[in-house]
């Protein structure tokens, strides 16, 4: 439970810390919260022979209101958004989804820039951000670049981060007035991954979904966007039977790997649930 020897570097600027990765190569990992990297450190499952720490860079942290997105530094912690004014008043889903991450210690010390640029398929974040549609500036030794959340993530721990890049902030176009939302996360215990999860974002019109968007956390190898299912939804006053053909769409899609959260099967059963549960309150909040 001891992490290999490495050499600890602490950049003062993002320049310098594209530098250190471009030149340190493949030995090298940013570091962010750490709640990922350093367990896996310690289990010996990553050996980095170089720690680049992000902390010390102006800039990377914030939140910030831009016509109409937020913009949000990729080293704001998750307790920083639960913190914020413009979060709660802009993005609820992404406050109630902050605060099922893990125990207010993660919550303190955890990124949202770390949560959603290391590619952990259990990681909340990700599929919330494909919901709503966000993009991730990326910054490396080429200059800087846009990437949709919807194209980022390519397998379990493989993103579309090029080699000595760095996710330095998260854009979110702010969800139409009056919105519905919910994100419904099944876990075993607090501060755990999810079993299942699913993000919900609609609006409704005249007592029917006028937009729908749903994002499948846990239930495969990368976050999911549940496109049929938001098509069943949308034009419908979400009744039951409604309900349960979108939530049959997205178990179709799903792929979990057995674990200890349960076998395949169960995994999808309650990732339906959570389908069910989300698109319900959201509708309900939506005005």
């Amino acid at each position: 439970m001891i992490p290999g020897p490495f050499s600890y570097h602490r950049p003062a600027t993002l320049a310098d810390a594209v530098k250190l990765l471009t030149d340190l190569g493949e030995e090298a990992r940013p570091l962010a919260g750490g709640h990922s990297l350093v367990p896996m450190m310690k289990l010996r499952l990553a050996t980095p022979e170089h720690l680049v720490d992000l902390h010390g860079i102006d800039g990377l942290k914030g939140i910030r209101r831009d016509g109409n997105k937020i913009v949000i530094g990729a080293m704001t912690t998750q307790h920083e958004l639960l913190a914020s004014d413009e979060i709660a008043k802009s993005l609820p889903i992404l406050h109630e989804t902050a605060l099922l991450i893990a125990d207010p210690q993660v919550r303190y010390r955890g990124t949202i820039g770390g949560n959603v640029a290391n590619g952990d398929p259990g990681n909340d974040m990700p599929a919330l951000m494909m919901t709503l549609g966000a993009s991730y500036r990326l910054e490396g030794k080429s200059g800087a670049r846009d990437v949709a959340a919807r194209e980022f993530y390519q397998g379990a721990y493989f993103t579309a981060l090029e080699p000595g890049e760095i996710l330095t902030a998260i854009s979110v176009p702010a969800p139409a007035a009056g919105h519905g939302y919910a994100y419904e996360k099944l876990k075993r215990k607090v501060g755990d991954y999810a079993t299942a999860a699913a993000a919900v974002v609609l609006t409704m019109a005249g007592g029917k979904v006028a937009s729908c968007a749903i994002g499948l956390t846990n239930l495969h190898e990368t976050p999911l966007l549940a496109t049929e299912a938001a098509k069943i939804v949308t034009g419908t006053s979400l009744d039951a039977a409604t309900l349960k053909k979108a939530a049959a769409a997205a178990v179709a899609i799903m792929s979990p790997a057995a674990d200890a959260r349960g076998p395949i099967e169960y995994r999808k059963h309650v990732g339906g649930i959570m389908v069910t549960r989300a698109l319900t309150r959201a509708a309900g909040r939506a005005k």
